[in-house]
This record gives C-alpha cells, sequence and structure tokens, in this order.
C-alpha cells in the first residue's frame, strides 16, 4: 500500500452543498483554489471552473458523467495507435496543463491563476498527468487530482491523431493498478461517450464518490508505461 500524501492545512470556507446546485450545475460561487480548499470540494463533490474575471464557480453538475474502469472502449485503431506513442506520469505537469489552457482552443477556461494552483496540488502529491511522446515530442496529455480511489479528471489535449485517448488508456490502466474505484469526466460529450462513458444521477455519484475516496491507493511508481506489454494491443 502506497503512502497518501501529506494533507495540506484545512480550507477555511464552508464549501456549498453539491446537491443543491442550480440547473446549470453551479452550487456556489467564490472562496480560493488552495490546496486544502481544491481538495475539499473534490471530497464533497464538487469541483472549479472559473466565473467571469475574476470568481470561482463550484459545480455539481447532474447528470455526472464517469467512465467505468471496467468499461473503457478501446477501438481497434486506438489499439493501434498504442504502439505509436510512449506514455510517462508526471513527469511535465506544468506542460501538459499549459497544453490544455492554450488560449486558442476552442471553449478554453483554465486560466494561469487555475495553473498555479493546480501546479502546486501536483508538488504536494495530489495532482496527476499522463504525457504522450512521438520521439522526444510531448503530443498529447492529460491531467487531474487523485483522492483516494477517486480520480477527477480536468482536461486533455493533442496534437497527433489518438495522443490523447492513449493517455487516458494509461490513466485507466494505472487506476486499475492502484486500486481507484471511480474516474470522473464531469459533463458528457460525444467523444467521452465514444470512449465509453456514461451519466449518474448526482445521488448516485455521490454515493460512489463517498465510498471511492475511502480507498487506500496501491503502489505504482513506474513512470513509463508500455501499453504495449498490458493486454491492449
Amino acid at each position: 500500500m502506497s503512502t497518501p500524501p501529506d494533507e495540506p492545512p484545512p480550507t477555511r470556507w464552508r464549501l456549498p452543498e453539491p446537491d443543491r446546485a442550480d440547473a446549470d450545475g453551479i452550487a456556489g460561487v467564490g472562496a480560493d483554489l488552495e490546496p486544502g480548499t481544491l481538495l475539499a470540494a473534490y471530497r464533497t463533490g464538487l469541483f472549479p471552473m472559473p466565473l467571469g474575471r475574476r470568481s470561482i464557480a463550484w459545480f455539481s453538475p447532474d447528470p455526472r458523467a464517469i467512465i467505468p474502469l471496467d468499461g473503457l472502449h478501446v477501438s481497434r485503431s486506438l489499439r493501434r495507435s498504442l504502439s505509436r506513442f510512449e506514455v510517462r506520469r508526471d513527469t511535465r505537469f506544468a506542460d501538459v496543463m499549459l497544453r490544455c489552457a492554450d488560449p486558442r482552443r476552442p471553449g478554453g477556461w483554465i486560466t494561469p491563476k487555475f495553473v498555479r494552483a493546480y501546479v502546486r496540488l501536483h508538488e504536494l502529491g495530489w495532482a496527476h498527468c499522463f504525457e504522450c511522446y512521438d520521439g522526444d515530442t510531448l503530443v498529447g496529455g492529460l491531467y487531474g487530482v487523485r483522492v483516494g480511489g477517486l480520480f477527477a479528471g480536468e482536461s486533455m489535449f493533442h496534437t497527433a491523431t489518438d495522443a490523447s485517448k492513449v493517455a487516458l488508456v494509461a490513466l485507466v490502466h494505472w487506476l486499475q493498478e492502484t486500486g481507484a474505484a471511480l474516474l470522473d469526466v464531469q459533463w458528457m460529450t460525444p467523444h467521452l461517450a465514444s470512449l465509453g462513458a456514461v451519466d449518474l444521477r448526482r445521488a448516485e455519484y455521490l454515493a460512489r464518490l463517498d465510498a471511492a475516496i475511502r480507498v487506500g491507493p496501491r503502489d505504482a511508481s513506474t513512470t513509463t508505461l508500455r501499453l504495449m506489454d498490458r493486454g491492449y494491443a
């Protein structure tokens, strides 16, 4: 069993109740992005996004999208792509997040304040990334937050076909190896549906979350992942 990261100082805020979110999924506005606040939010069933130029909104959408860890859809074309890339974990977190935050991407929402907050959470051992390389070039990746058996996926990017999907395959394998129970992907999209994501009602999500965050992760410290050796191709 691996040792969980040290707990940061607790949040000074009283966070909103997730089951009181409005029709847009917003449960409340305000607070900060300190590590203790972020961890309290994920444990409660909330995640943050910017609201305007200064405010932070805390979301609890209903329904909530997850990818079942035994239900990832790996298509024939994706299986072929697994051999094209090298995947690493937690070696370039800031770079992955900055690629996800590229303002030229449609629907971009990741502000510099969010980058600083999650890089700090990564430095404390709570946020993780998976990176996809073509040779020495970073061509895809994703990042999110791990609390016990929960992985809260935040964003992904790719500049080569299937690179972010390969990173997702690596993430799911790592979660399976380390005893995770819940992969949260927030909102359903056609892209996520094609990979096996399903919707849960908020009440069911919160029940699964309560069980997941009590799970202690098992150790899997390898940073370079060889998916061809792991039964996917």
